[in-house]
């Protein structure tokens, strides 16, 4: 796993591993990288996946407006969740991302996928509110945290999906 003064370095390339923080200063953690809330949206409805991607179909969404103090009340339920923060991961690295432990204390987690090598953008995972009672929590918070690892071997063709470059 990458620590501190390496994710520094690369935050400092060009590409950078990491753009359009909030405070990097506090966002750079001694083992990764913390993400922050721009958006939710919640499910309106169902999605389909199979083998072949030709049957894909994400199910429709719709925003969740913030108040005028920049709070979400959210029941316990799913929500697709935007982050602020582009990610250009090189071909030698991938990552993989936890939630925060105040959000886990909370009855709330995050759900994401592995971060392939070669993966640029703005990238959506899934908040899973579990606590009966719901959850509050305002827009910019720091909510995941992104753990990079260096690969063995550079891979020859990084990640060249339909969500390369997403949400740029």
């Amino acid at each position: 796993m990458l620590a501190h003064d390496e994710l520094v370095f690369l935050i400092n390339s060009n590409p950078p591993l990491v753009e359009q923080m909030i405070d990097p200063e506090i966002q750079v953690q001694p083992n990764g990288i913390e993400l922050t809330l721009q958006k939710v949206e919640a499910h309106t409805g169902h999605g389909a996946v199979a083998f072949d991607n030709s049957e894909r179909k994400l199910p429709e969404t719709v925003n969740i407006e913030f108040d005028d103090d920049g709070w979400l009340h959210l029941p316990r339920g799913s929500y697709k969740i935007l982050f602020n923060e582009v990610v250009n991961i090189p071909k030698d690295i991938a990552a993989i991302a936890k939630p925060r432990s105040s959000l886990l204390r909370c009855g709330v987690t995050i759900e994401t996928a592995v971060w392939d090598a070669g993966y640029s953008g703005r990238s959506e995972s899934l908040l899973v509110v579990l606590n009966e009672d719901g959850f509050r929590v305002k827009k910019d918070a720091r909510v995941l945290q992104l753990l990079f690892y260096r690969l063995g071997e550079r891979v020859n063709e990084g990640y060249s999906g339909v969500y390369q470059n997403e949400n740029i």
